[in-house]
C-alpha cells in the first residue's frame, strides 16, 4: 500500500497495479501543481490555546519592482482573510483576531499574525498572491503552514483582543471545555477583578463564563486574563488587550502657575488621549495664542509652552484644548500664570564648618524676594537624603543649630529659600575632626564589552581623599582592588572584564585618618562582545525624554575675562531646556558657581586668581534628565598679585634709591662742613 499525502488530499494507492498508481499521481499531481510543490516548501507550527503565532508569506514581485497585488489566505480551501486595493476582510471565527504584518521589515509583506489561537484554528493554511495587472496573474509566491494547537484540555475558546470607546461595554469571551465543571477567574493586568472595586461595580460575568464591562472608562484599558481551572486545581489561562479610545481630555489644570522671572520656564497642559493627541490649543486672555508669532516662546512636542526668558509680558489667563481623532471633551479651566521673581540670599552659610564630636554648630542664611513683597520660606535639608538629627536641631528663622555633634552629623547642607517661582540653594559643609570619612553613595556605571565605567558622588569632602574601587565577578569569591589615580576623580574605569558579564563593585574612601566604609554594593554588566546598538535606540530614548552630552567645551582668556564655549548635543536637541555650566575649586574640588543659560557660550567675570579650577556644562532635559560634557581645567595666573608685587617691587627700590641719595647727599655736605672748618683754623 502507498500512502500519497499532500495539504489538500491524501490517497491510499494499492501497489498491485501499475495503471492503479498512474491514475493515483495523475489525480494527485495537478492538486499539488496549485499548492506547495509549485510554491515553497509548508511550515510546521506549534501553538498553544490563548497564544499566537505568525504566518511568514513573503512576496516576490516581477523583477523585484513592487506592483498592485491581491491577498488570499485560506484555511481548508476556506476563506480567512483577504486584501485587496487596501481594504482587509477578515471572516468567521477569525475576526478581530488577524493582523497583517506588511510593514514589518522582519516578515514578508504577506504576512499574518494570528492571535487568541483556540482548537478550532488546527489545520492547514494557504497564502496565495495574485497580480490582477499581469499576465500570467501568478508567480512563485504562497506558502503552506499547519498549525498544531495544543493545550487545549481546559480552554476551548480564549478572549479577542477588543477596541471600544469610552462609556460602550466590552465583552471577553471565555469558554471552558466543560464549564460545567470548570471556574473561571478574571484578573486585569494581573490583579484579580476581586480586588478592583470600581472595575467590578461595572462588570457582568456569564453562564459560559464570558466578562462583559458597562459602562467603561479610560482607566479600563489593559490586558485582561481569564484563568480556567478544574476540581484538581489544574490551571489554563489566556490573555487578552482592551483598548479604551476616548476624545482628548485634560485631566488637571492648576489654578495659578507661578513662572521665574529672567528664567526658562513651561507651562504644561495635563491632558490624556487615545488615539494619540493631534492637536493642542493654546488661549490667552480669551484669544488665540501662537507662540509662532512671540518671540522667546515655543511649542514643545507635547503641546506645552516653553518660554526662553519669562518677562512680564507672558503673565495671563491660559487656557488648553487638546485634539485626537475622535474631537475634543473640552478647553482647560483658566490656569492664572504669575510671574514671580526668584528669591536672593542676603546672607549665605560659610562653605565649610570645622568642628569636633559633642559640639554645637549654628549656621546662618537668610533670603528675601526681589519684589520685597514676602520674605520667602527657608528650609534646611541634607544633601545626601539623610534626615536632621530629630531632637538636637532647631531652626530659628533661616539660621540652623546642630547640637551634640556626632559622627554621622557631618556632610553637606543647603539652606533653600522658596518662593512660588523658584527655589534656589545654598550648601555648607560640616567637617569633624579626627573622624574618618563617610562611605561613597549614588554608584551608577556604563560599560562596554571589556570595561565599565562606576561613577559615585562623595559622601564626605576633605582635601586629602583617595578611592580605592573593590570588583568581582558575582559568582566569583575573590576580590580585586583598583586605585583612582587622580586624589579628585569622582569615576574610574575598570578594564579587562569579560563580555556579557555581571560584576560587582564597592567603592573605599581613605584620608590621613585611615579607612572609611564601604559603599554599597552595586553590580553592572558588560556588554556582548558583538554588541550593535539598535536601531530604534534614537526614538526610545526620545520615548524618555532624555538628552545627548554637550560637545567640545572649551575656556578661552580674553583680554579682562574667561569665556567658556561648547556645542550643543547631537541627540534630544529639540528636549533641551537649558545649559547648566559649573565650576570647582580644585584640589578640594569644591564647587565655586554655577549658572543656567540658554547659550551656548558664557563669559566668567569673577575668577578668583592664582587658582586650578575645573569646569563642566550639563544638557538639562524638559523632564530634568541632565549629561554633562568633557572636563576642562584651568589656571587663573595671579595677574592682580603679580602686578600688585611688581608695584610694590618698584615703589620700594624708587624709595631705597631716594634714601641713598639723601645720604649721600648729608654725607657729602657734612664733609664739605669738615673741610671748610679746618681751613678756617688754619
Amino acid at each position: 500500500m502507498v500512502e500519497l499525502r499532500g495539504p489538500r488530499k491524501v490517497l491510499l494507492v494499492s501497489t498491485g497495479g501499475a495503471a492503479t498508481l498512474l491514475l493515483a499521481l495523475l489525480l494527485v499531481l495537478p492538486a499539488q501543481t496549485h499548492g506547495y510543490l509549485e510554491d515553497r516548501e509548508p511550515v510546521y507550527l506549534e501553538a498553544k490555546v490563548g497564544s499566537y503565532v505568525i504566518l511568514n508569506c513573503p512576496v516576490d514581485f516581477p523583477k523585484n519592482d513592487p506592483i498592485p497585488y491581491v491577498l488570499h489566505w485560506n484555511k481548508d480551501n476556506k476563506p480567512v482573510f483577504t486584501l485587496y486595493d487596501g481594504v482587509l476582510n477578515s471572516y468567521e471565527t477569525f475576526l478581530g483576531r488577524v493582523t497583517l504584518l506588511n510593514n514589518d521589515l522582519v516578515y514578508g509583506k504577506a504576512s499574518l499574525n494570528l492571535t487568541s489561537i483556540r482548537e478550532s484554528d488546527n489545520g492547514w493554511y494557504e497564502c496565495k498572491v495574485i497580480f490582477p495587472n499581469r499576465v500570467p496573474n501568478k508567480r512563485n509566491n504562497g506558502t503552506w503552514f499547519h498549525i498544531s494547537v495544543l493545550g487545549g484540555t481546559l480552554l476551548k475558546i480564549p478572549p479577542v483582543n477588543s477596541t471600544v470607546l469610552e462609556g460602550d461595554p466590552a465583552f471577553f469571551k471565555c469558554l471552558a471545555q466543560n464549564p460545567e465543571t470548570m471556574f473561571i477567574d478574571w484578573f486585569k493586568d494581573n490583579v484579580s477583578l476581586l480586588d478592583m472595586y470600581d472595575l467590578m461595580r461595572r462588570s457582568t460575568f456569564g453562564p459560559d463564563g464570558s466578562l462583559m464591562i458597562s459602562p467603561t472608562q479610560m482607566s479600563d484599558l489593559g490586558f485582561y486574563k481569564c484563568v480556567v481551572r478544574n476540581h484538581f486545581n489544574d490551571t489554563q489561562d489566556a490573555t487578552a488587550f482592551l483598548n479604551v479610545q476616548y476624545k482628548a481630555k485634560v485631566i488637571y489644570a492648576p489654578k495659578e502657575v507661578y513662572l521665574p522671572f529672567g528664567e526658562p520656564a513651561v507651562l504644561d497642559c495635563h491632558f490624556r488621549s487615545n488615539p494619540p493627541l493631534t492637536n493642542l490649543r493654546w488661549e490667552k486672555d480669551g484669544f488665540l495664542f501662537d507662540p509662532y508669532n512671540v518671540q522667546g516662546v515655543f511649542y514643545k512636542r507635547n503641546g506645552s509652552i516653553y518660554f526662553e526668558k519669562v518677562d512680564d509680558a507672558h503673565a495671563g489667563r491660559y487656557a488648553c484644548t487638546p485634539y485626537n481623532e475622535l474631537g475634543t471633551d473640552g478647553s482647560s479651566p483658566i490656569i492664572n500664570v504669575i510671574v514671580q521673581k526668584p528669591p536672593y540670599f542676603i546672607l549665605k552659610p560659610k562653605l565649610l564648618y570645622v568642628t569636633k564630636i559633642g559640639s554645637t554648630v549654628e549656621m546662618h542664611c537668610d533670603a528675601r524676594d526681589r519684589d520685597g513683597t514676602h520674605v520667602p520660606q527657608i528650609t534646611w535639608v541634607k544633601k545626601d537624603g539623610s534626615m536632621l538629627p530629630h531632637g538636637r536641631y532647631q531652626i530659628n528663622g533661616g539660621n540652623l543649630t546642630l547640637e551634640e555633634i556626632i559622627e554621622s552629623d557631618r556632610g553637606i547642607y543647603a539652606c533653600q529659600a522658596v518662593n512660588e517661582a523658584a527655589t534656589i540653594s545654598a550648601d555648607a559643609e560640616i567637617m569633624i575632626e579626627n573622624v574618618s570619612p563617610r562611605a561613597p553613595y549614588n554608584l551608577t556605571g556604563n560599560s562596554s564589552d571589556t570595561a565599565i565605567t562606576l561613577r559615585w558622588a562623595p559622601g564626605y569632602i576633605r582635601q586629602y581623599l583617595e578611592y580605592i574601587i573593590w570588583y568581582r565577578p558575582t559568582d566569583g569569591i575573590e576580590w580585586r582592588t583598583f586605585k583612582v589615580s587622580n586624589k579628585h576623580m569622582l569615576e574610574a574605569t575598570i578594564t579587562n572584564l569579560q563580555p556579557a558579564k555581571e560584576y560587582e563593585f564597592m567603592v573605599l574612601c581613605q584620608d590621613n585618618y585611615g579607612d572609611g566604609m564601604f559603599s554599597k554594593a552595586f553590580r553592572y554588566f558588560t556588554k556582548p562582545r558583538e554588541f550593535e546598538q539598535p536601531e530604534t535606540f534614537q526614538d526610545t530614548l526620545l520615548q524618555f525624554n532624555q538628552i545627548g552630552s554637550p560637545l567640545n567645551l572649551t575656556i578661552e582668556k580674553r583680554s579682562s575675562h574667561f569665556e567658556a564655549h561648547w556645542m550643543p548635543p547631537e541627540l534630544g536637541l529639540d528636549q533641551l531646556r537649558y545649559y547648566i555650566l559649573r565650576w570647582w575649586i580644585e584640589p578640594q574640588h569644591k564647587l565655586h558657581g554655577s549658572v543656567t543659560t540658554p547659550e551656548i557660550s558664557h563669559t566668567f567675570e569673577d575668577l578668583d586668581e592664582d587658582e586650578l579650577y575645573t569646569f563642566q556644562v550639563f544638557a538639562m532635559s524638559t523632564t530634568n534628565y541632565t549629561s554633562g560634557s568633557n572636563e576642562v581645567e584651568v589656571y587663573v595666573y595671579p595677574y592682580k598679585k603679580v602686578k600688585a608685587m611688581t608695584v610694590s617691587g618698584v615703589l620700594i627700590l624708587l624709595i631705597c634709591l631716594a634714601v641713598i641719595c639723601m645720604l649721600l647727599y648729608m654725607k657729602r655736605n657734612r664733609m664739605k662742613k669738615l673741610r671748610e672748618a679746618e681751613n678756617v683754623k688754619i
